[in-house]
C-alpha cells in the first residue's frame, strides 16, 4: 500500500512539473512578437516592443492602437522595412547606434516620428545637426617635413571622415615606400610629418632614407590623395595655390562633395 502512494505522489509531481513546464514553454512563446514591417521580419520579445510606454509599437502590442495582420496572422506594419531594423536597435539597446557612412537621417527621423520614440527623433535630429555643422567646416591634412614646415603639401576637405582616410592611406603608402623605416616620419591629428624630407635640384621634394636613396616624392602622395578622392566620390575643386601653373606643382588641393 506504501508502494501504491508513493508511486501515486510520484505520479503527481511529474504531472505538476509537466504542467508547470508547459506553461513556461507557453509563456515563452508568447513573449516572442513577429512584426511584418513593409515586408521584412522581425522576430523580437514583447519586452522590447513595450520598452517606451505611449510609443506606436507599445499601443500595438497592449491593444491600444489597431493594427492589420498579414496572410501568416503577423502585425503588418506598413513603413519601411530596412529602416525598421534601427528603430529595433534603439529599442534593444536605448541609444543610436548607426553604421559607419549612414545618409538617411531624414528618412530615420519620419520613421522615429511615425513610431512615437521622441528620444529616437531628438537623437537622430541631433545627429544630422552634427553632420551638417561638421560638413561646412573644412578639414585639412599637412604634409611636411620636421625642418621647415613652410614646405610640402596640404590637403583641404570639407568631410572629417575623408582627411582620415586619405592620411590613412598616405601613411601606408609611406610606409612601404620606406621599406622598413617607420621611424622616418611622425604622425599626429591632422599632420604628416617626414624625418628626411629635402629639396632636390629640380625642386621636387623627396622623402631620403638613411642610406641616401630617394624613396617617396611629394608627387607620388599627391597622385595617392587624388586617386584616393576620386575613389570616394570627391571632386577636386581648384588648387589653392595655382601659381605654379599646374597641380602637379601647386602645394595644395581642395577636394568637396
Amino acid at each position: 500500500m506504501e508502494r501504491k502512494a508513493s508511486r501515486r505522489e510520484n505520479e503527481c509531481e511529474e504531472k505538476t512539473s509537466n504542467s508547470e513546464s508547459s506553461e513556461l514553454d507557453k509563456d515563452y512563446k508568447t513573449s516572442l512578437i513577429t512584426l511584418n514591417v513593409g515586408g521584412y521580419l522581425y522576430i523580437t520579445q514583447k519586452q522590447t516592443l513595450t520598452k517606451y510606454p505611449d510609443s506606436f509599437l507599445e499601443g500595438i502590442i497592449n491593444g491600444r492602437i489597431m493594427c492589420p495582420f498579414d496572410a501568416d496572422g503577423h502585425y503588418f506594419i506598413d513603413r519601411d522595412g530596412l529602416l525598421f531594423r534601427h528603430i529595433l536597435n534603439f529599442l534593444r539597446n536605448g541609444e543610436l547606434l548607426l553604421p559607419e557612412g549612414f545618409r538617411e537621417n531624414q528618412l530615420l527621423a519620419q520613421e522615429a516620428e511615425f513610431f512615437q520614440l521622441k528620444v529616437l527623433s531628438e537623437a537622430v535630429k541631433s545627429r544630422w545637426e552634427k553632420e551638417q555643422l561638421a560638413s561646412r567646416e573644412t578639414t585639412f591634412l599637412e604634409i611636411t617635413d620636421s625642418h621647415d614646415r613652410s614646405q610640402g603639401l596640404r590637403i583641404f576637405c570639407n568631410a572629417p571622415e575623408f582627411i582620415a582616410k586619405i592620411k590613412s592611406r598616405i601613411v601606408l603608402v609611406s610606409k612601404s615606400r620606406l621599406d622598413g623605416f617607420p621611424e622616418e616620419f611622425s604622425v599626429s591629428s591632422n599632420i604628416i610629418q617626414f624625418k628626411y624630407f629635402i629639396k632636390s635640384e629640380n625642386g621636387t621634394r623627396l622623402v631620403l632614407k638613411e642610406d641616401n636613396t630617394f624613396v617617396c616624392t611629394l608627387e607620388t602622395l599627391k597622385f595617392e590623395a587624388i586617386m584616393t578622392a576620386l575613389k570616394c566620390g570627391f571632386r577636386l575643386l581648384t588648387s589653392l595655390d595655382c601659381s605654379r601653373g599646374s597641380i602637379v606643382h601647386s602645394d595644395a588641393l581642395h577636394f568637396i562633395k
